[in-house]
């Protein structure tokens, strides 16, 4: 604590709205609503690239820390410090450039057509396919098996749980634009504290289903009630 120098960091979970920040990042259903609404209006949507540069600066308010774990005061466990000390923030100086009409926004392919939007993510399909290796297995109809419901498997035999829930997360993001899956992923992410064998099948035939149909997405059509 003497020696070496600290970085002051907020806790996240502790930041008020209106407080602590004004900006929020956008959420993808909020880039879908948006991407719907320019396609109702017939508008073009074109992208920008913000470039931020961060130049020091000093705070003028009053900073107060709480004693971190394992560093705490037997006497006084309960106060908190001032900073006495100069700290120094960051503040960020803007610079835009037109990058032109709006293709690709996070992870989203989007297609400007002459009667809509279409957004996709078929190169994300091709990305998560790639890394759990189903880039070359047989295809399937459906993203669930239909007459055999997923339900807990007491005695089943388990697997690798870290595998299971990263094949999940990559799988609820895909479903940003392929509602279609997002009941039978939905079914497997009960079981990701646990999952057995019979779990895993089903997630692994949410990709070979995914693996027939990659380049469905969703369309916004023109000239229709927003």
């Amino acid at each position: 604590m003497i020696k070496n120098k600290a970085r002051l960091v907020a806790q996240g979970y502790t930041q008020e709205e209106g407080i602590d920040y004004d900006e929020l990042v956008a959420r993808i259903e909020a880039i879908r609503l948006f991407l719907a609404y320019a396609s109702y209006k017939d508008f073009m949507v074109y992208q920008m690239d913000v470039k931020s540069s961060f130049l020091y600066g000093k705070i003028k308010e009053e900073v107060y820390v709480c004693q971190p774990p394992g560093f705490e005061d037997p006497d006084f466990p309960n106060i908190v410090y001032k900073v006495e000390k100069a700290l120094f923030g960051l503040h960020q100086a803007l610079r835009a450039c037109s990058m032109g009409e709006l293709t690709f926004f996070l992870g989203l392919q989007v297609k400007h057509k002459e009667d809509g939007i279409f957004i996709s993510q078929d190169k994300y399909v091709t990305e998560i396919l790639k890394k759990f290796g189903f880039s070359d297995v047989k295809t399937t109809s459906t993203p669930l098996e239909t007459h055999k419901p997923l339900l807990k498997d007491t005695y089943g035999e388990e697997v690798d749980v870290h595998m299971y829930r990263s094949m999940i997360g990559s799988l609820m993001y895909q479903t940003s634009s392929r509602p279609g899956i997002m009941f039978a992923v939905c079914a497997c992410t009960r079981y990701q504290v646990n999952p057995k064998v019979s779990h895993l099948y089903a997630v692994k035939r949410i990709f070979r289903y995914l693996k027939g149909q990659p380049k469905l997405g969703l369309w916004y059509p023109k000239r229709f009630s927003f």
